[in-house]
């Protein structure tokens, strides 16, 4: 199984979108609320380059926000990444 990691905040609507894609999945993760520790925000921008949230990985492998995670499944790709 796939091991999935998403940098997020409260309040954030996306990142509740990518969560809900994610559980639509019956997928296991593990959530990173940066607005609980400013390491682990900037742990998030060191491992993306990113500043924004939701910032997802799957095996280690920095896969981007909700619309990236949207695009992944749209074309069948995520499915390939969670197998």
């Amino acid at each position: 199984m796939a091991t999935i990691i998403i940098y997020s905040k409260e309040n954030c609507p996306y990142c509740v979108y990518a969560k809900q894609l994610l559980d639509s999945k019956h997928v296991t993760y593990t959530e990173i609320r940066i607005d609980l520790d400013d390491t682990k925000r900037d742990e998030m921008i060191q491992l993306s380059g990113r500043r924004t949230v939701p910032q997802i990985f799957i095996n280690n492998q920095a896969i981007g926000g909700f619309d990236d995670l949207s695009a992944l499944a749209k074309s069948g790709e995520l499915d390939k990444l969670l197998a």
